[in-house]
């Protein structure tokens, strides 16, 4: 009788397995039109410079081409150190390396060219950079101090195309992606700021204007060079990407086996209010988005962070609070509740505090851990996008201003 039952139990058991197989291999099957639509975006706003960008290599990527150059295999080693231990600013200052080398260095590659447009440091310690690029677009990095350390938020696209409602990011809408490169030079500008206090930049948080998973093998690109021992070796715990909920990367993230953190932008707790918001859920439905938490979460044993921003009036009500906790009940995740920053161009309004707390004690009280983000940088507009909206207004208002003259002239 054991034996019966002992057999009815794994029978069971194998059932319920091949059920979650064949579940997860519909859900990847059904978003496979999407892979080939996000890949074809990829490469439509891929940006290709005249020459690559050196940050775009990685080690060994750097090794293979020394090869080719008849030098000796160490010489690659040399100059990735030059790059992210020394960081230097061009291939002359390659000292150790034979000047004919540091010449076909200078051939066959350009250093990522990033122009202080503006710098605003905050009373607390945060800057916000605008950077110009060699293309005459403009990117946003910011660099926050925390008592654990330093952190910096950087930007993988110039613009957005998600088209959140309470986001500068997406004013002006999506120019092109940044090269892995790109990505790079933002934490490498911002080390160089920090070297002369001997301090490292410690954590990095994806989180700046754009979609990280519609530029997404750029995104693994700079990931891996991030994290690369012989390089800033910055642990990869210690890093955060954040997506509005890009579903099939998401599946592609979980089964990438890092240990770098997942946020997701969920700022509603259904799917009408999140389509309002965030016109991205018209394409990635609401529940195939939270499908994709859930494999997260199973396939990775990693905690998920939501990431909340409150609006006044829109999303913030008691109610909402009840949904969203009822929503989440069960799962291995945090609440980032985000009080909205006021942007110009939008009409929302921020969240009461006493409104904000509550939330967030309805959401613990259904056993949801969730945290209120210590503003930074709120004295210098280091919100997505602010900054270089504010510079775009600016310099569209000059052109129109300049060709003015010129049909008056003639």
């Amino acid at each position: 009788m054991d034996k019966v039952e002992d057999n009815k139990s794994e029978i069971k058991s194998e059932i319920k397995s091949e059920i979650k197989s064949e579940i997860k291999s519909e859900i990847k099957s059904d978003n496979k039109g999407d892979k080939k639509e996000l890949k074809g975006l990829d490469s439509k706003l891929n940006y290709k410079p005249d020459k690559p960008f050196i940050y775009d290599y990685s080690l060994e990527q750097l090794q293979e081409w020394v090869k080719e150059q008849g030098e000796a295999a160490f010489r690659a080693g040399q100059i990735f150190d030059w790059l992210y231990v020394k960081r230097v600013g061009s291939f002359e200052e390659m000292s150790n390396l034979p000047k004919a080398l540091r010449e076909k260095l200078a051939d066959a590659f350009a250093f990522v060219t990033l122009n202080e447009i503006t710098k605003f440091q905050s009373k607390d310690g945060t800057v916000k950079f605008l950077f110009g690029l060699h293309d005459d677009h403009a990117i946003e990095t910011v660099l926050m101090r925390h008592n654990y350390g330093n952190s910096v938020c950087v930007t993988t696209q110039v613009g957005c195309r998600i088209g959140c409602t309470f986001c500068a990011s997406t004013l002006g809408g999506l120019k092109r992606n940044l090269t892995a490169g790109e990505i790079v030079a933002q934490v490498v500008q911002a080390q160089r700021m920090l070297d002369p206090e001997n301090e490292r930049v410690s954590s990095i948080v994806i989180m700046g204007s754009g979609e990280p998973f519609e530029n997404y093998d750029n995104m693994m690109t700079f990931l891996r060079l991030m994290t690369h021992p012989k390089g800033l070796n910055i642990g990869q715990r210690h890093i955060t990407v954040s997506t509005s909920g890009i579903v099939p990367n998401m599946y592609r993230f979980a089964d990438e086996n890092t240990q770098i953190s997942l946020a997701i932008s969920i700022h509603a707790p259904n799917d009408e209010l999140r389509s309002k918001l965030m016109p991205v859920n018209r394409r990635f439905r609401f529940d195939e988005v939270m499908d994709a938490c859930k494999y997260y979460i199973e396939k990775t044993g990693r905690r998920l962070t939501f990431e909340y921003a409150l609006i006044g009036g829109v999303n913030d009500r008691p109610e909402h609070a009840e949904e969203l906790g009822d929503l989440l009940q069960g799962m291995l995740c945090h609440v980032n509740l985000i009080p909205v920053n006021y942007v110009p161009e939008r009409n929302y309004v921020r969240t009461p505090r006493d409104d904000i707390f509550e939330f967030q004690r309805i959401l613990e009280r259904k056993k949801i851990n969730a945290t209120i983000r210590r503003e930074q940088g709120h004295d210098i507009a280091a919100a997505c996008g602010q900054l270089r909206a504010k510079h775009t207004e600016e310099k569209e208002k000059r052109e129109r201003l300049e060709k003015e003259k010129e049909a008056q002239a003639r």
